[in-house]
């Protein structure tokens, strides 16, 4: 006798903020049929695989964590990355959903059904199906290395941050790391005591700010413990703060303001005229990522540290060679280039409506109304899809409203014996439009830089051109006016499980 293929209300994809948030409000809303499938051994999503010296999160904890989650005993302003694994494990056993949890089952391919009506998806362990797929993996998961004429010729160790080589001593190296974002200002303070010589690949400076961080205090930790109101009062403080530093990146002429702190923080903190000038950044202040950081600009100050802006002509078995000639050499070479964001990697895995890949209907640029959902696939919610991201607060704050919508829309399909529910093309559009209507008179469009923000075209694709509470207020209820509804009648008697008859319904 064949064995049924297992089915679900809901299947997850990721165990990183998103998906752990989704499946802790699914089952605080009674939801119990429902699956999280994770490829790793354990969750945590970036904050699992990012274990590089430093490595810790540019926004305040209390602010970078769960609503519905509070952890009074962050011991810093900004927690380093193994707290905020250890935050995700804890959510995990105080919201009881290890049992909805699935490890090492990488998804392969997600195909939708339309004689069913449900999501068919195959997995490194299996097959499964679901009414309602959420993609929760997020863009920071694919390694980025750039191709350098020569690389496979390097005969010393290589590896990038984010797949950081614990067992490998880096003391009394000469290391060699390519790259000056986020990633890299974090790692570099910490390395650079331990190596012999650190050279420094600098494509383009970036703006750096001051971090302002500092302990918490066991008197700070026993209050917020005990104190509901504290907690949130220091939520509510963080988030007023923080959404006012949207102004400089929405209003460009703020911009400058902000630029003259961030020159005098350089200023300041590198006293050689020479350095200074490879460090100031030739662009708007905010038109690329601004990093926040105490340490960066001190560690480059030491004596065993080369900033070099010449570019890589060639990598050789021991050396790297720039374009004016010049040969260093090295023995460790360290790559801080950041992720593959241009394409989410799981889109080539998810086929629609007409059986074209989410890839594929995106193309250069990835689209979705209300950052979400997306034409032609139907029942598929995108947590940290298109124009999602932040560049001022914290991404939990989007992640925690995308997942309010996808509740709406259960709420709303159950109420109405939906079987489906997908966004209308011309809804799509005219959110799309609007989000690109706002983009151009931000600091990301206006700035004149190319960012990892913009996609082949020139369109920014990932940010938010708003503040959180417009976001919020904009998705988190479900508008079926702006969804196409479909009904679903099952067959009779014999009851095979197709549909016999449909009904559709939407603005």
């Amino acid at each position: 006798m064949t064995r049924s293929m297992e089915h679900f209300k809901v299947a997850i994809i990721g165990a990183g903020f998103a998906g752990l948030g989704t499946a802790i409000r699914l089952r605080q809303q009674g939801e119990e049929s429902f699956v999280v499938l994770e490829r790793a051994a354990e969750v945590g999503g970036v904050w699992r695989d990012n274990t590089y010296p430093g490595c810790a999160c540019d926004v305040q904890s209390h602010l970078y964590s769960f609503s519905f989650a509070p952890n009074p005993d962050w011991s810093r302003r900004y927690s380093p990355q193994v707290e905020i694994w250890q935050y995700l494990r804890g959510c995990v056993e105080r919201f009881d959903i290890r049992k909805y949890l699935r490890f090492g089952q990488e998804l392969q391919q997600a195909a939708w059904d339309g004689e069913t009506q449900r999501w068919r998806l195959r997995t490194s362990q299996g097959e499964l199906t679901a009414d309602i797929l959420v993609l929760g993996a997020g863009a920071l998961s694919e390694p980025s290395t750039p191709r350098l004429p020569g690389l496979e010729s390097f005969q010393g160790k290589t590896f990038h941050s984010a797949r950081w080589d614990h067992a490998y001593d880096l003391a009394g190296k000469r290391v060699a790391v390519i790259g000056t974002g986020a990633s890299a200002i974090q790692f570099i303070p910490h390395i650079q005591p331990r190596v012999t010589k650190l050279h420094l690949f600098q494509r383009t400076p970036p703006w750096v700010v001051p971090c302002l961080d500092g302990a918490i205090g066991p008197g700070t930790r026993g209050l917020l413990r005990s104190s509901r109101l504290a907690r949130a009062a220091l939520r509510a403080q963080l988030f007023v703060t923080r959404e006012l530093f949207a102004l400089p990146f929405l209003r460009p002429a703020l911009a400058g303001l902000v630029r003259l702190l961030a020159l005098h923080f350089l200023k300041r903190s590198v006293p050689d005229k020479a350095l200074r000038l490879k460090l100031t950044p030739p662009y708007q202040f905010g038109c690329k990522r601004i990093l926040l950081s105490d340490d960066y600009f001190p560690a480059l100050n030491q004596s065993n540290v080369e900033v070099i802006t010449e570019g890589i002509k060639e990598v050789r078995a021991h050396s790297i060679v720039t374009s004016d000639g010049t040969e260093r050499a090295i023995e460790v070479l360290i790559f801080g280039t950041g992720f593959e964001v241009r394409e989410l990697p799981v889109a080539r895995r998810v086929n629609g409506r007409d059986g074209r890949t989410l890839a594929q209907v995106w193309g250069p640029s990835p689209r979705a109304h209300l950052g979400t959902t997306v034409a032609g696939f139907p029942n598929l919610f995108v947590l940290q899809g298109p124009n999602t991201g932040l560049g001022h607060t914290s991404v939990i704050i989007m992640i925690e409203s995308q997942i309010d919508h996808l509740l709406s829309a259960l709420k709303y399909m159950r109420a109405h014996g939906l079987a489906a529910v997908e966004p209308l093309k011309e809804a799509e559009d005219a959110f799309v439009a609007n989000v690109d209507g706002k983009m151009r008179r931000t600091v990301w469009l206006a700035g004149g830089c190319r960012s990892w923000y913009l996609d082949s075209t020139g369109r920014n694709f990932t940010l938010w051109p708003g503040f959180t509470f417009s976001f919020r207020s904009r998705v988190q209820n479900f508008d079926p006016s702006e969804y196409r509804c479909e009904t679903q009648l099952k067959a009779t008697a014999q009851g095979s499980g197709t549909a016999a008859a449909r009904a559709t319904h939407g603005a």
